[in-house]
């Protein structure tokens, strides 16, 4: 018989046996686990591992703060509360038009005037899949705006009245000077809200003036004419007057009587007697005359006061709203002098010394994690779909 060759199991030189290290048992590990494996685990962490450690183009973030204030509109909580120790508060509905503009084709359009956006989002040093239009097949307006949207974003924060714009560019400087142009924008737009507010309310007060005084001219032509037409100044005026004149005719009546009856009883042949009934007679004759004048027929001016009355009404009405028109005029222009709204600077457009975006050991670990999930789910199914089968 050939012998065998001892081994001493204490010597350090004993080499294990094939496949049976922790090299060998990854291998067996990584053999049995198939090809759904390979396509769940190991093939997107390695091109992500590929894509976030190699290919993908650094991310430059520029953010800005800004804050609308207003001396007209109350002010909330917060630093909405230390804004109003100085006399303001936020204008909330000229922060929503900020916002908005910033997010529309409009700011798109004046930020690409001359080209600025498509040099910084689509230059051959970024890498092929971040870049806008990387084929350079379809880079229409369209695409652009689609683009923009992920690149800039604008967050409103309604309890501190702050708006927070960010920028994403591939270089520092890109970022920066794209944040500073559209918050430029944004102040411009307020400020022409400002402008169309403040001539609108100047025209509509304008208008009101021009209108009171059609009004107040119109009802002092009437008084005119209607003094003309009826031969009066002032009806109540002139029946005072005439009514002092009526009881001064009625006071030499009365005493013409006396004296009449005095004469007769005394002297009845005495020829001052037909005078003194002469006189009595024009006396009272007089007297007729000035009552039909006061409050006789449609001549009277007792007739006439109504319409006077009326028509005197409607001039002091007219005179009162013209009056009141004029001091909202001149409320108007003095408010049209402030500044309603403006854009104060909270930060100004940062510029980045570090990139920080892609997020490269998350986005490669995240895909290690979803691969292992996903295919830990897949292989479940399909061993309960062979179970099934057996």
């Amino acid at each position: 018989m050939n012998s065998q060759p001892k081994i001493d199991p204490g010597s350090a030189d004993v080499a294990p046996l094939d496949g049976q290290g922790p090299i060998g048992g990854l291998k067996r590990w990584l053999s049995s686990a198939g090809l759904l494996f390979w396509l769940c685990v190991v093939l997107p962490t390695g091109l992500a591992t590929l894509y976030f450690g190699l290919l993908a183009s650094d991310v430059y973030i520029s953010e800005s703060r800004f804050v609308v204030r207003s001396p007209k509109k109350p002010s909330v909580t917060g630093v909405g509360m230390l804004l109003e120790t100085a006399g303001f508060s936020n204008g909330s509905d000229e922060m929503r038009a900020a916002q908005g503009f910033i997010s529309s084709r409009d700011a798109l359009r004046a930020l690409d005037a001359d080209g600025l956006a498509r040099r910084a989002w689509s230059n051959d040093g970024i890498f092929i899949l971040n870049r806008f239009d990387p084929f350079g097949i379809d880079g229409s307006f369209e695409d652009l705006f689609l683009y923009y949207g992920d690149k800039v974003e604008v967050d409103f924060d309604s309890e501190t009245g702050i708006a927070t714009m960010m920028v994403r560019a591939y270089t520092a400087q890109d970022a920066q000077v794209i944040d500073r142009r559209l918050l430029e924008r944004a102040e411009a737009l307020v400020n022409q809200l400002n402008d169309r507010s403040r001539g609108d309310l100047v025209r509509y007060a304008e208008r009101e003036v021009t209108e009171a005084q059609a009004v107040a001219r119109k009802a002092a032509l009437a008084l005119a004419a209607y003094r003309n037409s009826a031969g009066v100044i002032d009806p109540e005026r002139q029946a005072t007057v005439q009514l002092q004149m009526i009881s001064k005719l009625q006071d030499e009546l009365i005493g013409a009587r006396m004296q009449l009856v005095q004469l007769t009883a005394a002297a009845p042949e005495n020829p001052q007697i037909p005078l003194l009934k002469l006189r009595v007679s024009g006396l009272q004759k007089a007297i007729a005359e000035q009552m039909q004048g006061v409050a006789g027929g449609n001549g009277s001016l007792s007739a006439a006061a109504a319409q006077y009355q009326r028509l005197q009404l409607e001039r002091e009405f007219a005179d009162r709203q013209l009056a009141a028109s004029l001091v909202t005029l001149q409320d108007a222009r003095n408010e049209a002098r402030r500044q309603r709204a403006y854009v104060e600077r909270v930060a100004q457009p940062s510029r980045p010394d570090d990139a920080m975006e892609p997020r490269r050991l998350r986005g490669i670990f995240s895909t290690l994690i979803a691969g292992l999930v996903a295919w830990g789910v897949l292989s479940m199914l399909l061993a309960g779909v062979r179970e099934h089968k057996d």
